[in-house]
C-alpha cells in the first residue's frame, strides 16, 4: 500500500505498490487516447464527406440546385447553431444573452467589423469550392485543394513575418510538383468525364480557392490578436456577416433564377446532406480538434486523400492511374513531413549524428538547463490542417 505524509505526499511501501495517482493517470493516458483516436475519426470522415457530398449531390440527374442558397443556408444553420449554445452558456436567461450580444456585437463594433472582410473571403471560398467540385473529380479535387497548405505558408511568411524550417519548404516543394502532376494527369484525359464538366474551370476556382483560405486564416489570425470572445460568439458574427454577404452574392449571380424558380429548388435529401455537414461538420471539429496533435491532423489529412480516392472509384467510376497515384503519394508525403513538429525533426538530425560518433554534449554539472524556446512562434506545423472553421477562430 502507499503511505501518505503529514506533508501530503505519497511514498511506495514496497516494490510492487501501486499509488492511487498512477492508476488515475494511467486512466487519464487511456481516456486520452481514445479522444485523440475519436479525433482522428472526426477530421477524416468530416473531410471527406463533406467533399464527396458536394461531389455526389452536384453530379445527381435532375435539376441542379441553385449553390450560391446552399452557401447561405449553411451560414443560417451555422449562426442559428452558435446563438443556442450562447443562450445554453447563459443558462437558458434570455435578458443575459440579449445584453451579452449587445454588448459584443454592437458596442465593440470595432471588433464585430473586424470580421466582415474574413467573412467576405470565406463566403467567396465556399462558392469556389462548389465550382470547383462540380468540375473536378472528388479525389482530384482532394489532392489539389491541399494547395491551401503552401498558401497559408506563404501568407504566414509574409504577413506575420514567420519562417519555415528547411524541411517544411521541401515538404512545399514536394507538395507542388505533387499536385502538379495530378493536374497533368487530369490534363490528359484521366478517364471519362461529363460533357458539362470543365477541368480547367475547376482549376481556376481550387486554386482561388486555396489562396482566399490562405490569406484569410492569417489575416483573421493578424486581427485578432489580443482579443477576446468565444468560438461560439466569433462564428456567430462570422455568421451573420456570412448570410448578409451570400445573399449579395446570390443576388448577383443567380438572382434572376432564384427569383424565378425559389429559394430551394432542386433541393433533395442529398443536398440537404450537404449544407447539414457543411454547417455542423466544422463545428464538430472545431470541439474534437484540440485533442489531436499535429502528426494526427496531417495523418488525418492524408487518410481523406486515400478514402476520397477509394469513395470515388466506388462511386463514380474514377480511375486510378500510375501518373495519379504518383502524384497523390507525394501529396500525402508532404502533408506528413509539413505536420512534422521541429522539434522532432532536430530530435532526428541529432539521433542520426550521435549515432556516426560519439560525440555528445552533456550538461555541465552545477548549471541550470538552458531555457525552453517555446515553438509557436514561427512555426507554421499548427495553421494548415486547422479546419477552416477552427481558423476562423484563431487568435479569439
Amino acid at each position: 500500500m502507499a503511505a501518505v505524509g503529514s506533508g501530503g505526499s505519497t511514498a511506495a511501501a514496497g516494490p510492487g505498490a501501486v499509488s492511487a495517482e498512477a492508476l488515475e493517470s494511467g486512466t487519464a493516458s487511456a481516456a486520452h487516447r481514445r479522444l485523440k483516436y475519436i479525433s482522428l475519426a472526426v477530421l477524416v470522415v468530416q473531410n471527406a464527406s463533406l467533399i464527396l457530398s458536394i461531389r455526389y449531390a452536384r453530379t445527381l440527374p435532375g435539376d441542379r440546385f441553385f449553390a450560391t442558397t446552399a452557401v447561405v443556408m449553411a451560414e443560417v444553420l451555422k449562426g442559428l447553431t452558435c446563438l443556442l449554445l450562447l443562450f445554453a452558456q447563459k443558462r437558458g436567461n434570455v435578458k443575459h444573452l440579449a445584453l451579452f450580444l449587445h454588448e459584443a456585437v454592437l458596442v465593440r463594433y470595432v471588433d464585430t467589423l473586424k470580421l466582415a472582410v474574413p467573412s467576405l473571403i470565406y463566403t467567396l471560398q465556399n462558392n469556389l469550392q462548389y465550382v470547383a467540385i462540380s468540375n473536378l473529380p472528388a479525389a482530384t479535387f482532394q489532392v489539389t485543394y491541399q494547395l491551401k497548405i503552401l498558401t497559408t505558408a506563404l501568407f504566414s511568411v509574409l504577413m506575420l513575418n514567420r519562417s519555415l524550417s528547411r524541411l517544411q519548404w521541401a515538404s512545399l516543394l514536394l507538395l507542388f510538383t505533387g499536385v502538379a502532376i495530378v493536374q497533368a494527369q487530369q490534363a490528359g484525359g484521366g478517364g471519362p468525364r461529363p460533357l458539362d464538366q470543365n477541368p480547367g474551370a475547376g482549376l481556376v476556382a481550387v486554386v482561388a480557392s486555396c489562396l482566399s483560405s490562405g490569406f484569410a486564416g492569417v489575416y483573421f489570425e493578424k486581427i485578432l490578436k489580443g482579443s477576446s470572445g468565444s468560438v461560439w460568439l466569433r462564428n456567430l458574427q462570422l455568421g451573420l456577416f456570412g448570410t448578409a454577404l451570400g445573399l449579395v452574392g446570390l443576388w448577383w449571380a443567380e438572382g434572376t433564377a432564384v427569383a424565378r424558380r425559389g429559394f430551394f429548388f432542386g433541393y433533395t435529401p442529398a443536398v440537404w446532406g450537404v449544407v447539414l455537414n457543411q454547417a455542423f461538420g466544422g463545428l464538430l471539429v472545431a470541439v474534437v480538434v484540440k485533442y489531436a496533435d499535429n502528426i494526427l491532423k496531417g495523418f488525418a489529412t492524408s487518410l481523406s486523400i486515400v478514402l476520397s480516392t477509394v469513395a470515388s472509384i466506388r462511386l463514380f467510376g474514377f480511375h486510378v492511374d500510375p501518373l495519379f497515384a504518383l502524384g497523390a503519394g507525394l501529396v500525402i508525403g508532404a502533408v506528413y513531413l509539413y505536420s512534422l513538429p521541429r522539434g522532432a525533426a532536430k530530435a532526428t538530425a541529432s539521433a542520426s549524428a550521435s549515432a556516426s560518433g560519439p560525440c555528445t554534449h552533456q550538461q555541465p554539472p552545477g548549471q541550470p538547463p538552458p531555457p525552453k524556446l517555446s515553438s509557436h512562434r514561427g512555426d507554421l506545423s499548427t495553421e494548415p490542417f486547422l479546419p477552416k472553421l477552427l481558423t476562423k477562430v484563431k487568435g479569439s
